[in-house]
């Protein structure tokens, strides 16, 4: 079938995306979904950083790849094999589990082997490309390429929910809240007693900022530059936000740090405020060569330690019906998220504001 997609041509294309235009968009050929496989009709699709982190070549994918990672949609049409209902509205994840590797074993501690291998390779987790152009091949984006009027996905890349999760919000779930959030009940555990910082807050920091109020910790503390995401931060429930400079001046430390920016200066911030016998747990994803400059003694002598946590170490299918029942409740108002609907043809200049760190999450709403 003839779709609308938004292909990224180029890597490392010279900012600003608005002027270098490395995205198109225009009419691809999809290919019927295969065994296992659904033909899923985008409704609603968030631009992530690691959308972002491909456009500006942090993270070398294949190219031309058609983009979109974050996404909701309904199934319109099953493959062999495959057992969701038409017009089942899903919520797409980045990250396919087989559900037999060693990975897969780990409980969400670790990515899935194949599915890894699968998105590294821009195919799909049953192996090979659904999307074509001129008779040519074009890459999938982590699995998904949402970015587009319709997907063909491995259905393990999918979560079913119910008709009342509005797709923008389902989107986010997909990504955001599952990383964000991930990090902190699947990785940090905190308990009421625990103080919890968040460095960074994207889209999927504020998640975390989200779901840090949702569980009722003492105190949740928001640190950033932007003085507007600190604003919003206090808006959603914070107790205190701080720049980084302030971080430091006042020694302000917690017992759950998490660092979603994906930068060293963000990661060295949440090391240092680690209360003694606290955790550090990092979800950003920084360049493949940053390095940071940290004190080994300091988490020896003080008992500190330092996690990562990949996709919020998320199970998407025993995850997202939890953050569905949050939602539900009023406690994670997610779709506060949202801070811009956008058309597909807004692409390169949503690209740049991501960048700058003016959006959370920016959402093509598809008709």
């Amino acid at each position: 079938m003839r779709i609308r997609g938004a292909v990224l041509e180029r890597i490392a294309a010279q900012a600003p995306f608005a002027d270098s235009a490395p995205i198109t968009v225009g009419e691809l050929d999809l290919a019927e979904p295969g065994p296992g496989e659904l033909l899923v009709r985008i409704e609603a699709a968030g631009l992530c950083h690691s959308d972002l982190s491909v456009v500006d070549g942090n993270r070398v994918r294949p190219v031309p790849m058609l983009l979109g990672h974050e996404a909701a949609g309904r199934v319109e049409k099953a493959g062999p094999g495959a057992d969701l209902d038409i017009g089942q509205r899903v919520v797409m994840t980045f990250l396919p589990r087989c559900g037999v590797c060693a990975g897969c074993a780990s409980g969400g501690r670790m990515p899935c082997i194949p599915g890894s291998a699968a998105n590294n390779a821009g195919e799909l987790l049953g192996g090979g490309r659904r999307l074509h152009r001129d008779g040519a091949e074009v890459h999938h984006h982590l699995g998904v390429s949402a970015f587009a009027t319709h997907a063909v996905v491995d259905q393990r890349s999918v979560v079913p929910v119910d008709d009342d999760v509005a797709p923008e919000v389902a989107a986010v779930l997909g990504c955001a809240v599952l990383t964000g959030g991930g990090a902190l009940l699947n990785s940090a555990k905190p308990v009421a007693s625990d103080r919890v910082m968040v460095v960074g807050l994207g889209g999927v920091g504020m998640a975390a900022v989200l779901v840090a109020v949702s569980l009722g910790v003492r105190e949740v503390i928001a640190v950033d530059t932007v003085a507007a995401k600190l604003a919003l931060a206090t808006e959603l429930g914070a107790h205190a936000a701080y720049t980084p400079a302030e971080v430091a001046e006042q020694g302000v430390q917690a017992e759950i740090v998490v660092e979603a920016a994906g930068n060293v200066r963000a990661f060295e911030t949440a090391v240092s405020a680690t209360a003694p016998g606290g955790t550090t747990v990092t979800v950003g994803l920084p360049a493949p060569d940053a390095r940071a400059s940290i004190s080994p003694l300091g988490l020896v002598a003080q008992g500190r330690s330092i996690i990562g946590s990949y996709l919020g170490s998320a199970v998407p299918s025993r995850d997202i019906p939890e953050y569905v029942r949050l939602w539900r409740e009023g406690r994670l108002p997610v779709e506060k998220l949202v801070t811009a609907r956008i058309g597909l043809t807004d692409i390169n200049r949503a690209m740049d504001e991501l960048a700058a760190g003016h959006a959370l999450r920016q959402v093509i709403v598809f008709d």
